[in-house]
C-alpha cells in the first residue's frame, strides 16, 4: 500500500469551479482493501464520447472513484455525468446533454437544480405579488391581466437563466393562457369566466412544463402546483445569498424607494386638494384598499407572491412528466380485436341511417314514426347520444391500447375499422346536435343546453384530430387536444353565452307574441345579457332588467375590476332605467309550463 493519500481520499473541490454537480461518495473501504494504483481506470478512458467537459477537471476537483462493486463501475460514473445534463423538452437547454435514463421514477422526473434567483426574477415576483394586493382585491376584469403580466416576466427571465430557449409549443400555450384572461375582461358571466380562468392556468403549467405525451400533458396541466413549496424555498435561499453579498446595494434600494412613496403621497395628496378634477382622475387610477382588507390584502400578496415563485422555479427547473410512462398493452390477434369492434360499426351503421330517415323527413315524420313530438323526441335521445359519444371514445383508445401491432397489415386494418367507427360516430354528434336544435327552437335556449351542445361539438372536434391522427400521426395527437379544449372554451367565453341565451329567447318572442318569455329565467342573467333583453317591450323589459340593473348600480368597482360587458349594461341601464314596481312582475312571463316540467318555485329548468 502506498504512503502517500490515493485520489479517493481527496476531499472534493468547489463544484462550480469543476463545472459539474459533485458525483457520489466514494466507498471508504476501496483503499483499505489494498487496490493497487495502477489497477484504477483510467478517467479519460470511463469518460463516454460526447461526455460534458466536467469529467476532464481535475483530480482536486472531482471524486475519483476507486473500482468498487457500486460507485466505481466505469458505467455508472458515465450515468452520473450524463445525468449532469438537462433533459429536453420544447423549452431546450442551450447546452449540455440528454438526461440518461435511470430506473428510479424520481431521477427520471426530477430536474438539476435551478441556478441562484436573478435580480430579474425577484424584481417581477414582486411586482406581481403588489399588483396581486392591489388589484385582485376588488374583483377580475382586467386585474388578472394585469397581475399576469409581470408573472409571466418571471417565468421568462427565470427560464432565460437557466439557458432555455423559446419553442413553438411554448409560445402557443403562454399566448394562449394570457388570451383566455381576456374572458373575464370581457364577460361579466362568473362560469365561462371560470372556465376560462382554469384552462389559462392549465395551459400556463404546459407552457413551463413543456410536455408531450397523454400523461405529460395531462399532469403537466396541473404541475404547476408541485413547484410551490420548492419555488418558495428557492426564492429564500436566493434572497439570502444576494443580501448577503450586497447589504449596501440593497440597503441603497430600500431607502430610494422610501424616498420615492413618501415624495408621491405627499405631493399627491397636496394636488387632489387642490384640484377636484385630479382628485377624482387619481381616485379612479389607485387601487381602494381600507385598513379593514388588510388580512385579505396581505393573503393576496402572498398568493401572489408564492405563485409567482412557482412559475419561475418550473421555467428554471421544469419537472419532467413525461417520465411517467405507461406500457402498452398486449397486442391481440387480429379476429379477436377486429370482430367486436366490426360489429359496433354495424349496430352504428344501422342506428344512423334509422337517424337520416326520421331527422330528414321534418316534424311531421318525427310524429309517424315514434309517436312524440320533436320537443319530447329530442329530450329523450341527446343525453344518451352524448354518452354514446364518450363511450366510443373510450372504446378507441382501448381499441388502440390492445391493437395487433405486427406490422404494415395490422396498421392498415387498425385504420380500417377504427377509421369508419369515428367517421359513424360523428354521425352521432351531427344527430345529437340536431335534437338539440329542435329541443331549442321550442323551448328556447338555457344555460344547460348551450354548454352540453358546445361540449358534443367538441367531442367532435377530438373525432376529427383522432381521424387525422391516423393518417398523419400521433406524435401531436395530445397536444393538439388539448390546444383545441383551450381554443373552445375561449371561444365560449368570446361568444359570450348569456348575450346568446338572451338574443335567442328574446328573438323567439318577437317572433311570436303567443309565446311567453320566461322572466323566471331570463332575470337571473348576468349583465351580458341587458343589450338583448333591453330589446323586449313593457313590462317584460322592466321585469327582465330590474334585479340585472339593482346589481350593475349598485355596485361601486374600479376601473380593473368591471368587465366590459358589465361597463355597456351599465351605460344602457343609465340611459333607460327600468320602470314600474316589481308587484307588476307576477303574472308576466308565467304562461303555462316549460320543457314539460312544472316550474319550481324559483323558476329554475332542470334541463
Amino acid at each position: 500500500m502506498s504512503d502517500q493519500p490515493s485520489e479517493a481520499s481527496r476531499p472534493p473541490g468547489n463544484p462550480k469551479e469543476a463545472g459539474a454537480p459533485r458525483p457520489p461518495e466514494p466507498p471508504a473501504a476501496s483503499e483499505a482493501a489494498g487496490t493497487p494504483a495502477a489497477n484504477k481506470p483510467d478517467p479519460a478512458a470511463a469518460r463516454p464520447a460526447g461526455a460534458p467537459a466536467a469529467d476532464a477537471a481535475p483530480p482536486s476537483a472531482v471524486w475519483d472513484p476507486a473500482p468498487a462493486p457500486v460507485s466505481g463501475d466505469p458505467r455508472q460514473r458515465a450515468q452520473a455525468a450524463r445525468r449532469t445534463g438537462p433533459a429536453g423538452s420544447p423549452w431546450q437547454y442551450g447546452t449540455g446533454t440528454p438526461a440518461a435514463k435511470d430506473d428510479g421514477v424520481t431521477a427520471r422526473l426530477r430536474p438539476p437544480a435551478p441556478p441562484l434567483i436573478s435580480p430579474a426574477v425577484l424584481g417581477s415576483v414582486l411586482a406581481t405579488a403588489l399588483l396581486s394586493a392591489l388589484f385582485l382585491g376588488d374583483g377580475l376584469g382586467v386585474s388578472l391581466l394585469i397581475v399576469a403580466v409581470p408573472a409571466a416576466l418571471a417565468a421568462f427571465f427565470a427560464a432565460r437563466a437557466a439557458g432555455r430557449r423559446l419553442r413553438p409549443w411554448t409560445a402557443t400555450w403562454a399566448v394562449g393562457g394570457l388570451a383566455l384572461l381576456a374572458v373575464p375582461a370581457l364577460r361579466d358571466a362568473g362560469w365561462p369566466t371560470f372556465l376560462a380562468v382554469v384552462s389559462a392556468v392549465a395551459l400556463g403549467s404546459l407552457a413551463l412544463h413543456g410536455s408531450r405525451s397523454w400523461l405529460g400533458v395531462l399532469i403537466g396541466s396541473l404541475g404547476l402546483f408541485d413547484s410551490v413549496v420548492p419555488g418558495i424555498i428557492w426564492g429564500v435561499r436566493g434572497v439570502r445569498a444576494r443580501a448577503d453579498g450586497s447589504r449596501a446595494r440593497w440597503g441603497a434600494a430600500l431607502r430610494t424607494t422610501v424616498v420615492a412613496l413618501v415624495l408621491l403621497v405627499v405631493f399627491g395628496t397636496l394636488f387632489a386638494s387642490a384640484d377636484a378634477a385630479f382628485a377624482e382622475l387619481l381616485g379612479s387610477l389607485m387601487p381602494d384598499a381600507s385598513v379593514g382588507e388588510g388580512p385579505w390584502r396581505i393573503f393576496l400578496f402572498a398568493l401572489g407572491l408564492a405563485g409567482a415563485l412557482a412559475a419561475a422555479h418550473a421555467a428554471a427547473a421544469p419537472v419532467r412528466w413525461d417520465g411517467i410512462t405507461v406500457r402498452p398493452g398486449k397486442p391481440r390477434g387480429r379476429a379477436e380485436w377486429a370482430l367486436p369492434l366490426i360489429v359496433l360499426n354495424l349496430l352504428f351503421a344501422a342506428f344512423i341511417a334509422l337517424q337520416l330517415v326520421v331527422l330528414l323527413g321534418g316534424y311531421d315524420k318525427v310524429k309517424t314514426e315514434t309517436g312524440l313530438d320533436h320537443a319530447e323526441y329530442a329530450r329523450q335521445g341527446f343525453w344518451q347520444l352524448l354518452w354514446a359519444t364518450l363511450l366510443t371514445l373510450l372504446v378507441i383508445a382501448l381499441a388502440l391500447r390492445w391493437a395487433p401491432r405486427g406490422g404494415t397489415g395490422d396498421r392498415t386494418l387498425v385504420r380500417a375499422v377504427l377509421g369508419p367507427l369515428c367517421v359513424l360516430t360523428l354521425v352521432v354528434v351531427g344527430s345529437a346536435l340536431r335534437r338539440m336544435d329542435l329541443y331549442v327552437d321550442e323551448y328556447g335556449l338555457t344555460r344547460l343546453r348551450i354548454s352540453v351542445a358546445a361540449m358534443e361539438l367538441w367531442l367532435g372536434v377530438v373525432l376529427v384530430l383522432i381521424l387525422a391522427a391516423g393518417v398523419f400521426g400521433a406524435r401531436f395527437l395530445p397536444r393538439a387536444i388539448a390546444v383545441s379544449a383551450a381554443a373552445g372554451v375561449l371561444a365560449f367565453g368570446l361568444l359570450s353565452p348569456d348575450g346568446l341565451i338572451a338574443e335567442q329567447n328574446v328573438q323567439r318572442f318577437e317572433d311570436s307574441r303567443s309565446t311567453a318569455i320566461d322572466i323566471d329565467y331570463v332575470k337571473d342573467l348576468s349583465a351580458d345579457a341587458v343589450p338583448a333583453l333591453d330589446r323586449l317591450p313593457e313590462p317584460e323589459r322592466s321585469c327582465a332588467l330590474r334585479i340585472i340593473q339593482n346589481d350593475v348600480l349598485g355596485a361601486d368597482t374600479p376601473w380593473y375590476a368591471t368587465s366590459w360587458g358589465e361597463a355597456r349594461a351599465k351605460e344602457i341601464l343609465e340611459k333607460r332605467p327600468v320602470k314600474g314596481d316589481a308587484r307588476d312582475c307576477y303574472s308576466v312571463g308565467r304562461e303555462g309550463t316549460r320543457d314539460g316540467y312544472e316550474p319550481d318555485d324559483d323558476g329554475y329548468d332542470p334541463y
